[in-house]
């Protein structure tokens, strides 16, 4: 039996124009795929942005509903564009334009792993890149595209926050003496998929919590804020990047002791991210 390509938590009742949604938490590694890698349990892992979900998780009880994409970035990457085929992998396609994603190995079926580490020995067929395709990435978009359209209807506005985690190592060289480096990246497309005072609103939250915030750099959004994001129709889509060092083990990938403290943080972050979205006047979601 397959299962099922998300998972959806939703609030009893929608009170905030606020998504949550998390779409490189998978975690179900299909038998077939972990028979058919090169690389071992932990290797395969290592793209994973373990936990985001659950540090998310209390999202529906402040109002706003949270979708998670069940299967792993490894396995099929629903933050790229459905068209971004890698030709290097995948039997039967053209080489098109440069695109910068596919040419190091990270399309929408991904080649490599953190550190360019090879997924696979060969290549994969058309026909199962396409059934990836429907069975996972068409399934969480359809979902996520009617959260934003029914919220829209019954706020006239939607924010979406796309939620992901980062190596520490991605950032620590960007760091100084004078200016550590940022703890939490926000990532807009610097304007162009969302209006700056959410954003602001939005890095208020985290400063407030005690957390050093960026933006744009090094990670300014991708596929979710590139197609979703249409500030002067009222959607906005924020990607936040959370150091995964603040709650857990890269190596081990496993929760670190201070887990349930820096969710706890993130309740309180949370919070006060849904009352961007929840203004008087506005009717409420149906339940």
């Amino acid at each position: 039996m397959t299962k099922a390509p998300y998972t959806l938590t939703a609030p009893a009742r929608q009170t905030t124009s606020v998504v949550f949604a998390s779409p490189h938490s998978g975690r179900d590694y299909p038998w077939a795929f972990l028979r058919r890698t090169v690389l071992d349990e932990r290797a395969i892992r290592s793209s994973e942005d373990a936990f985001v979900d659950l540090l998310f998780g209390d999202a529906p009880e402040f109002g706003a509903p949270l979708v998670a994409a069940t299967a792993p970035r490894a396995f099929i990457d629903v933050n790229r564009s459905a068209d971004e085929l890698d030709p290097a992998l995948i039997e039967g396609v053209r080489k098109s334009t440069h695109n910068p994603r596919v040419t190091s190995g990270l399309g929408v079926i991904p080649r490599v792993v953190a550190n360019g580490r090879s997924i696979y020995r060969g290549k994969l067929t058309l026909e199962e890149a396409q059934a990836r395709l429907r069975d996972h990435w068409r399934p969480y978009h359809d979902r996520l595209q009617k959260l934003l359209d029914d919220t829209w209807s019954a706020f006239g506005e939607v924010i979406l926050i796309d939620c992901h985690s980062m190596p520490h190592e991605a950032i620590d060289s960007i760091g100084t003496s004078k200016a550590p480096h940022p703890q939490i990246v926000l990532g807009d497309r610097f304007g162009a998929a969302a209006e700056n005072r959410i954003v602001d609103r939005i890095e208020a939250a985290f400063a407030a919590a005690g957390l050093r915030v960026a933006r744009n750099s090094p990670f300014a959004g991708a596929y979710t804020a590139q197609h979703y994001g249409r500030p002067s129709k009222g959607q906005h889509v924020i990607q936040v990047e959370i150091d995964r060092s603040l709650y857990m083990n890269e190596r081990l990938i496993r929760p670190s002791g201070g887990f349930q403290s820096f969710r706890a943080t993130m309740r309180g972050v949370i919070a006060e991210i849904c009352e961007i979205g929840r203004r008087e006047g506005l009717p409420l979601a149906a339940e």
